[in-house]
């Protein structure tokens, strides 16, 4: 899958993009989740400031496909909550709750993507919104920018940045994890309380992948500015479904893939309202999926995951579509588990309370042991996989 994803344009490790980063300022707290700095809006030493940028990425690509081949245009409010939910649970995982601020940045084919699209997913940014108000999870939609970039963006793209204050003192940094740690894995997928129907758990990481290799070639043809001419036709839409045809857990492929991305919101103010310090680490397994850990615990530990939770339909189609290496998955896909906390055992116990009682499956997946050089092991069904 790596070569595939290089073919399609995609850096799976983003090696030059971490090389061009390198010498900036890695904030207060460098190995923190998110980039922590001083409080330049009010000057406290007390607080510090988090600003956060991610989006949908090529997921908005698999709405348009589905918007245009069965016209329900609401599936561009998903995409809105994609852009928000990879920013929101980034920034979950330092210990900030809120209140947050959020702005959006959409770059859209003006001719080709009408304003009734840009009203989707405008009005699904404050949807989403107003639904996490009933869940305590305080966000302020501050507006943002739309432009008509056609000769950049063959389709649409949405964005996002977030920004939240918050108390040093409550700052989750994970350098605070020690052998004899647990991991407790929330399931990605399922219905949660707060979310109106089934989410498959893709998430919005891997969706190059999901899409060349889940959907047929018509594609291709029958949208040609949906993929960029420059690729090799041999690696784009190489599989045998349509958006439309039936799915086992969802009405079908098409909203399979294109499930919203699952906030962990609601949980994670719970579980730091009573376990505060108690966790010593959070991280959202987005890019890097069930390997993301390795850029963020301490350099003296290694962590075994031997009891992750088993794949949901969505990923067990995307590896048999081109018999995808499972450790390769774990690399790119959540594979059903997207948030994990570090904790001792009784905590955990308390986590996966607070977690069913929000409708969310989850369990004690892994632990925390010493070693000279931090890696991972991952123990599965599908063999055993070491990375470093």
């Amino acid at each position: 899958m790596s070569n595939l994803y290089k073919q399609r344009g995609v850096s799976a490790d983003k090696e030059d993009v971490h090389k061009a980063v390198k010498d900036l300022d890695k904030g207060l707290y460098p190995k923190a989740f998110c980039r922590i700095y001083p409080d330049y809006l009010a000057g406290d030493d007390a607080f510090c400031n988090i600003m956060h940028a991610d989006g949908a990425g090529t997921k908005s690509v698999l709405a348009y496909l589905y918007w245009k081949e069965t016209g329900d245009i609401s599936v561009w409010r998903g995409i809105a909550q994609d852009a928000l939910v990879m920013n929101l649970d980034d920034m979950l995982c330092v210990g900030s709750t809120g209140p947050y601020t959020y702005t959006s940045t959409i770059g859209r084919n003006a001719s080709i993507i009408p304003g009734e699209v840009i009203s989707e997913v405008i009005n699904g940014t404050q949807e989403f919104i107003d639904e996490m108000a009933k869940h305590d999870v305080d966000i302020h939609f501050l507006g943002g920018e739309t432009a008509d970039v056609g000769d950049v963006v063959r389709t649409m793209i949405v964005d996002g940045t977030m920004m939240a204050r918050m108390p040093k003192n409550e700052i989750i940094d994970s350098q605070k994890v020690v052998p004899g740690d647990v991991v407790v894995s929330i399931a990605s997928f399922g219905k949660a309380v707060y979310e109106k129907e089934y989410n498959s758990g893709i998430g919005s990481n891997g969706l190059t992948s999901a899409r060349h290799d889940l959907l047929k070639k018509k594609y291709a043809m029958d949208f040609p500015e949906a993929v960029d001419p420059h690729l090799n036709k041999d690696v784009i839409f190489n599989g045998k479904y349509a958006l439309t045809d039936k799915a086992d857990t969802m009405e079908n492929i098409g909203k399979l893939i294109l499930s919203p991305t699952r906030t962990y919101a609601p949980l994670v103010k719970k579980v730091l309202s009573t376990l505060g310090q108690k966790v010593n680490a959070i991280i959202h397994c987005s890019g890097g999926a069930q390997t993301k850990c390795l850029h963020y615990l301490p350099d003296n530990v290694r962590v075994v995951k031997n009891n992750l939770i088993a794949p949901p339909e969505i990923f067990t189609r995307i590896q048999e579509a081109v018999n995808t290496d499972w450790k390769e998955m774990y690399k790119v896909f959540n594979v059903g588990q997207r948030l994990e906390f570090y904790t001792d055992k009784g905590s955990a116990e308390e986590i996966i309370g607070m977690a069913n009682e929000l409708g969310l499956d989850a369990q004690v997946s892994g632990y925390v042991e010493a070693a000279d050089k931090k890696s991972l092991l991952i123990e599965s069904v599908y063999g055993s996989f070491e990375y470093e």
